[in-house]
C-alpha cells in the first residue's frame, strides 16, 4: 500500500571534502545530533527519452536507510522546493499503484532503469529546544552510474536540508543564510537524477545524439570535428512567442493539455479540487475548438471535442456529487436543531457514501482506460500538426474578437429566451443552456486574454459573473431532485420528511433569487462598450 508525505528540502553543492557546517543557534536549532552514515543505493527508472525527468519527476527502488522501497516524487505547485513523495514496498518491478500516476506523462513507454545513485550520506538531526525535530542535514557523497545510452559516471558532493513535517519553511532561509556565509550555494539541479543526467554525460554533442537532438550530419561517422544536424521537435517544451489568431488558440488549448496530464495524478490520488480543476481543462480545451472553429479544422477537432466531452462527464459524476454534498451539508448545518426532525444527518451521510463510491470507480475507471490514453495522443498530435484553415493566419486583434462575439450573440439569445418564460421546469432547462452559452463566451475570452488584455479580461470576467448566477440556479436545480429522492427514502424508512420539505422550499427560494438577481447581471455584462473594447 502506498503512503504519502510531503517533502520540503533544499539541495547546496559543496566540494568533495567538505564537512557539515554546525548550525546550532539558527533560527530555532537547539541541538545538533549526529545520526551516523547511512549507505543508500538506488536505481532511478525513467522512459528511454526521459519523460519523467523532463517533468522534475523522479521514480526509484532504494535501498538502505529507513525508508527503503519504492520512490516516486512529484513536484508540488506553488511551493518551493516541495514534492510528495508516494512510498510503497520494496519490490522487483515498479509498483502498479505508482506506475498509474505517471500513465499520462509516459502513455505506453516502458519504464526502465536509467540512473543508479550509491550515495554516502553523513546525516544530523536538527533539534528544537523542547528535542522535537526540525529537519534532516546531510551531506551526500554520491556515485551516479549512467545505465543507458553508453554508460558513463559522475560524482560528487552535496548538503541536504530537509525539514520534518509541520515546521515552518522560514527555518530554510535562516539554514540558507548561514550556508551562504560560509560560501555554500544553492545548487542550480532539481535533483540528483538531473545532476547524474547531466554529469554523466559522455560529452555534450554525444548526449544530444542520445536525446535525439542532434544527428551525425550525412557521411560523417563520428571522428573528431564531427558536424551534427539539429532535429527540432514539433511541439517542444520552449514554443515560440505567439504571432497569429491560432497561435494564440493553439497556446491556449496546450495550456490545457499540460494541466490535464499534470492534473492525472492528483486526480488517481483524490486531491482536494483535482477532479474539479481537471474538468474545467477538458471545457476550456473543447471550448476553444468549438469558438475558435475557422482557424482550426473541424475534421480534426470534433472527434477529440467529443472525447474531451465524454472525459468530462465521467469526472463529473465525482465533481457533481462532491459540489451536492457539500450544498445540502452546508443547508443542514443552518437549520436549526429544533427543525432537524429524524436521522437527518445520518441518511444524509449513507446517501453521499455510496453516490461517492461509484462516483469516484466511474472516474478512476475513466483514467485506466485505452480511450483516455487515445484522447491525450489526440491532443498532443494536433499541438504537434495543428490542422490550420486559411484564417489561422489572421491577426490576433480581428479573429479573436470576432469569436468571442459570436459566443456572446448566442449567450444573449439564450438569455433572453429564458427571461422570457414563465417560473418552473422549462425555464430551468433555459436557463441551464444559457450557463453553457456564458461559459463558453468566459473561456473564449481567456484564451483571448494575452493577445487582446483587459478587454478580454473583462469581457471573461462578465461572462464569468453571468455564469456564477446561473450555475447557482442549476445547482439548486439539482439539489432539489436530491433532496425529492432523500425525502423519498425516509417516508419509506418510517420517518418524517419534514426536513427535507423545509430544505427543497430553501432551495426553491434561492432559485427564485438567482432568477431576481439575472437581468441587472446580465445588464452589465451585455454593455456594447464592453464588445466593442475588443477591437476588430
Amino acid at each position: 500500500m502506498a503512503e504519502t508525505k510531503r517533502e520540503i528540502e533544499r539541495k547546496y553543492d559543496v566540494e568533495a571534502a567538505a564537512e557539515l557546517p554546525d548550525l546550532t543557534g539558527v533560527a530555532s536549532v537547539a541541538k545538533v545530533v549526529d545520526q551516523g552514515v547511512v549507505e543508500l543505493d538506488a536505481v532511478y527508472h525513467d522512459t528511454t527519452d526521459h519523460l519523467l525527468l523532463s517533468d522534475s519527476i523522479t521514480l526509484r527502488r532504494r535501498t538502505g536507510g529507513d525508508d527503503e522501497g519504492w520512490h516516486l516524487k512529484l513536484p508540488v505547485s506553488r511551493i518551493e522546493g516541495a514534492r510528495d513523495e508516494i512510498q510503497a514496498p520494496l519490490a522487483d518491478s515498479v509498483p502498479s499503484e505508482l506506475s498509474a500516476l505517471v500513465r499520462s506523462r509516459v502513455r505506453g513507454a516502458e519504464l526502465v532503469p536509467v540512473m543508479r545513485l550509491l550515495t554516502a550520506r553523513d546525516l544530523r538531526h536538527l533539534l528544537d529546544g523542547k528535542g522535537a525535530l526540525l529537519a534532516e542535514l546531510s551531506i551526500d557523497r554520491v556515485r551516479a552510474e549512467r545505465l543507458t545510452e553508453g554508460g558513463g559516471t559522475a560524482e560528487w558532493a552535496e548538503i541536504e536540508v530537509e525539514l520534518a513535517d509541520d515546521v515552518d519553511p522560514a527555518l530554510l532561509d535562516a539554514i540558507e543564510k548561514k550556508l551562504k556565509k560560509l560560501g555554500v550555494e544553492r545548487s542550480a539541479a532539481a535533483s540528483k537524477l538531473a545532476k547524474a543526467q547531466a554529469g554523466t554525460a559522455l560529452s555534450a554533442a554525444r548526449q544530444l545524439v542520445a536525446e535525439g537532438t542532434l544527428k551525425p550530419a550525412k557521411g560523417k561517422k563520428g571522428q573528431k570535428g564531427e558536424r551534427y544536424t539539429v532535429i527540432q521537435p514539433k511541439d517542444s517544451a520552449v514554443q515560440p512567442d505567439p504571432v497569429t489568431a491560432a497561435d494564440h488558440v493553439l497556446a491556449y488549448i496546450r495550456t490545457q493539455r499540460d494541466a490535464l496530464v499534470a492534473l492525472d495524478p492528483d486526480v488517481r490520488r483524490d486531491l482536494p479540487d483535482s477532479v474539479h480543476q481537471m474538468r474545467v481543462a477538458t471545457r476550456r480545451m473543447r471550448s476553444a475548438f468549438r469558438s475558435y472553429r475557422k482557424l482550426l479544422d473541424r475534421s480534426v477537432t470534433d472527434p477529440i471535442g467529443d472525447e474531451l466531452k465524454w472525459l468530462a462527464g465521467e469526472l463529473g459524476v465525482d465533481r457533481d456529487q462532491e459540489v451536492l454534498a457539500e450544498r445540502l451539508t452546508g443547508r443542514i448545518d443552518a437549520v436549526p436543531g429544533t427543525l432537524l426532525l429524524g436521522p437527518v444527518r445520518a441518511r444524509l451521510s449513507i446517501w453521499n457514501v455510496a453516490g461517492s463510491v461509484d462516483a469516484r470507480s466511474r472516474t478512476v475507471a475513466a483514467l485506466e482506460s485505452s480511450r483516455y490514453v487515445q484522447l491525450l495522443d489526440s491532443v498532443d498530435a494536433l499541438l504537434a500538426d495543428p490542422p490550420l484553415r486559411k484564417a489561422a493566419t489572421a491577426a490576433p486583434g480581428k479573429a479573436l474578437p470576432k469569436a468571442a462575439r459570436k459566443d456572446f450573440a448566442r449567450l444573449e439569445a439564450r438569455i433572453e429566451h429564458a427571461l422570457a418564460l414563465a417560473p418552473g421546469e422549462e425555464r430551468d432547462v433555459a436557463m441551464h443552456r444559457a450557463r453553457k452559452a456564458a461559459k463558453r463566451a468566459r473561456y473564449a475570452g481567456e484564451a483571448a486574454k494575452p493577445a487582446l488584455g483587459k478587454p478580454a479580461k473583462r469581457f471573461a470576467k462578465r461572462m464569468k459573473a453571468v455564469q456564477k448566477v446561473l450555475g447557482d440556479h442549476q445547482d439548486s436545480v439539482v439539489a432539489r431532485e436530491a433532496l425529492r429522492n432523500l425525502a423519498i427514502q425516509a417516508h419509506a424508512a418510517g420517518e418524517t420528511a419534514f426536513t427535507w420539505g423545509l430544505l427543497y422550499g430553501q432551495e426553491e427560494a434561492r432559485a427564485a433569487e438567482r432568477e431576481h438577481e439575472l437581468p441587472a447581471v446580465w445588464h452589465r455584462a451585455s454593455r456594447p462598450k464592453l464588445r466593442s473594447s475588443l477591437g476588430g
